[in-house]
C-alpha cells in the first residue's frame, strides 16, 4: 500500500502543481478555458461523491482505488487527443473526480487494513510517501519540460498514465481485514444517507473540516496571490511549494509519531492542527501589515509562515481523518467519508474566488479571515469531542496489522 501511495505521488505531481499549463499545452486549449472546464468539472464531481460513497461500501474501497486508478491511466492517455471542448470536459470530468475521491476512499482502506495506532502510524506515512512521491513527480516534469520544451507535457501525460497502472498493480497486493459475521450483516442492511444527515456529531466534525481545508488549500491558492501583492519574485511561490512538499516527506512519519506519543486524542491533536494554521497565518497577516522592501525579510516571512502551517497540516491530517473514518459505522463508512469529502471539495472549489476577492478589499483580509476560521475549526473539534464514540477520539493500542503490503 505504501509503494502504490509514492507512485500516485509521482503521477499526482507530474500535473496538479502546474494543471493549468499542463492542460494547455496538452490539449491546445486556451489557459481560460481550461481554468473554466477544471472548475466545473470540480463542481461537476461534487454531485457524484454521493455515488462513489455507497460503492465503497458496496465494493469496497480497495476496489474503488483500483477503479480510480483505472480511470486516471485512461484519463491521461486520452488527454492529448481530447483537443475539442466536449472532449476535454468529458475526460476532465472523471479524472477530476478520481482525484479529488481518491483521498477519502485511501482512508477507508487504512480503515480496513490496519487496527488501532497502527491505523495512525499507517495513513502518517502514506501522507509523508504521498508527498515525496509529490515532489518527485513535480522535479521529473520540470527537468522534462526544461529539456523538451512544452512539448515534453505531452510525454509526461503518457507518463502519468503509467504511474497509475503501476499503482494500480501495486494495490492488488493489499487484503483488506475480514470483517466479523455481525458487521457483515449490519452491511447487508445498511442504511442510506440519511443516517448520516442525522448524525449532527458527525456533520460539525464535517463542518470543522471544512474551515480546515480552506487552510490547506491557502497554500497553493493564497501564497501566490499574496507573493505578487507584496511585489515578491514569482521563484518564491515554488520555494514555498517547495519548502511545504520537502516538509511533508521528511517529517511526516515523525510529526506523527511525536503526537502519538503524548497520548493526545484524536480530537486535541486535529485542533493543534488548527491553532498552528492560525499562528502560521498570523505571521503572514503580520508581512501583508508591514509590507517590507526587503526581499530577504520578505523571504523569511514567507517560508516561515509556510512551515507552522506545514507543521499544522503534519499533525492536523493523520488525527482528523482517521476521526472521521472511525466515528463512522462500519456498514456506512464509504458513505460518512463520501460527505465528509464534499468539505474538501466545496473548499478546493470556494477557494479561488473567495480568496482573490478578500485581497481585492485588502492584503490583510484574507489572513484574518483564515485565523478566525481556523479558530473556529479548533473550537468546534474540541467541543464536539464528548458527542463522538470514544473509540475514535482516542487511540486504541497498537494492533497486530492485517492485509498491509509495504
Amino acid at each position: 500500500m505504501t509503494a502504490s501511495a509514492v507512485v500516485n505521488g509521482v503521477g499526482s505531481g507530474m500535473y496538479i502543481p502546474f494543471s493549468l499549463v499542463f492542460f494547455h499545452h496538452v490539449t491546445g486549449l486556451s489557459y481560460a478555458m481550461v481554468g473554466s472546464v477544471l472548475t466545473v468539472a470540480g463542481l461537476g464531481g461534487m454531485a457524484l461523491v454521493p455515488f462513489i460513497g455507497t460503492a465503497v461500501d458496496r465494493h469496497g474501497a480497495r476496489r474503488m482505488l483500483l477503479l480510480f486508478h483505472a480511470i486516471r491511466f485512461a484519463g491521461f492517455l486520452a488527454y492529448p487527443f481530447a483537443d475539442s471542448l466536449g472532449a476535454f470536459a468529458g475526460v476532465a470530468l472523471l479524472t477530476v473526480t478520481a482525484e479529488r475521491a481518491y483521498a477519502g476512499v485511501q482512508t477507508v482502506l487504512v480503515d480496513e487494513v490496519a487496527r488501532g495506532a497502527d491505523r495512525d502510524r499507517l495513513q502518517a506515512r502514506l501522507r509523508a510517501v504521498g508527498n515525496a512521491g509529490l515532489g518527485a513527480g513535480t522535479l521529473i516534469v520540470s527537468l522534462v519540460v526544461g529539456i523538451l520544451g512544452p512539448a515534453g507535457y505531452n510525454g509526461t501525460a503518457l507518463a502519468n498514465a503509467a504511474a497509475y497502472a503501476v499503482a494500480a498493480l501495486l494495490l492488488r497486493a493489499v487484503r483488506p481485514v475480514r470483517e466479523s459475521k455481525g458487521e457483515e450483516a449490519a452491511d447487508a442492511a445498511a442504511p442510506g444517507y440519511l443516517l448520516v444527515v442525522r448524525d449532527r456529531p458527525f456533520l460539525v466534525l464535517t463542518g470543522a473540516n471544512f474551515f480546515n481545508a480552506l487552510s490547506y488549500t491557502a497554500l497553493s491558492v493564497l501564497f501566490p496571490l499574496s507573493v505578487v501583492s507584496l511585489g515578491g519574485p514569482d521563484v518564491l511561490t515554488g520555494v514555498a511549494f517547495a519548502v511545504n512538499t520537502a516538509l511533508c516527506a521528511a517529517a511526516g512519519t515523525y510529526v506523527g509519531h511525536l503526537v502519538r506519543r503524548t497520548g493526545a486524542r484524536r480530537t486535541r491533536a486535529a485542533a493543534l492542527g488548527s491553532l498552528l494554521f492560525a499562528a502560521g497565518f498570523l505571521t503572514q497577516l503580520a508581512l501583508a501589515a508591514a509590507r517590507p522592501d526587503s526581499a530577504a525579510v520578505l523571504t523569511a516571512a514567507l517560508v516561515g509562515g509556510v512551515v507552522v502551517v506545514t507543521v499544522g497540516e503534519l499533525v492536523h491530517s493523520p488525527a482528523a481523518d482517521l476521526l472521521a473514518v472511525s466515528a463512522a459505522p462500519t456498514a456506512v463508512r464509504g458513505r460518512y467519508m463520501a460527505v465528509y469529502q464534499l468539505s474538501w471539495s466545496l473548499a478546493k472549489a470556494l477557494a479561488p474566488a473567495l480568496f482573490t476577492t478578500l485581497l481585492a478589499l485588502d492584503g490583510r483580509v484574507p489572513w484574518v479571515f483564515l485565523i478566525g476560521t481556523s479558530l473556529v475549526a479548533a473550537g468546534l473539534l474540541v467541543a464536539v469531542e464528548r458527542r463522538l464514540p470514544d473509540s475514535a477520539v482516542r487511540v486504541a493500542p497498537a494492533a497486530e496489522r492485517v492485509g498491509v503490503a509495504a
